[in-house]
């Protein structure tokens, strides 16, 4: 039985209509097209669908968008705050484009999510501190420095 659900997202209410068992990534990308939240295994092993919720990074394929309603959401496509549409980069995301911290991109919202968390809670973080964090997030290319870099260039640029 689906009912309706209000989300705050990237700092928007948006209804959503959800049967009980709808996933959160799910919601985000087919519901309310916030495609940057990528699926890449649906058993929070890759990382991919990394979101915050009230803060803190999340993999939305373990979350019930029921649960989340009631709470606040951001999505890579909010995390620059830029509500204004001209596109102003979060540091982290200009720092992996200057950094080369993205290859094929399947993994790059669900890391820059993940480092933004990081970042918040530990400005200058070490490289092992980075790498530790980031262990829940997988890269298919193999691209690890360059994101390990990129996390280091935004922390220095804070």
């Amino acid at each position: 039985m689906k009912r309706f659900i209000t989300l705050n997202v990237n700092g928007a209410a948006r209804t959503a209509e959800v049967e009980p068992r709808a996933l959160l990534a799910y919601v985000l990308r087919d519901q309310l097209d916030l495609t940057g939240t990528h699926i890449g295994c649906d058993t929070s092993q890759c990382g991919a669908c990394t979101v915050h919720i009230d803060g803190r990074a999340v993999k939305s394929c373990t979350v019930l968008a029921m649960q989340a309603e009631g709470h606040a959401i951001t999505t890579i496509e909010g995390l620059s705050g830029d509500r204004g549409g001209g596109g102003g980069l979060h540091p982290l995301q200009q720092a992996f484009w200057e950094k080369h911290g993205l290859q094929c991109g399947f993994c790059t919202p669900g890391m820059i999510m993940t480092a933004a968390d990081l970042l918040a809670a530990k400005p200058k973080p070490t490289e092992a501190e980075i790498r530790h964090a980031l262990d829940g997030n997988l890269c298919r290319c193999t691209g690890y420095q360059n994101i390990v870099a990129a996390v280091q260039a935004a922390a220095g640029a804070r």
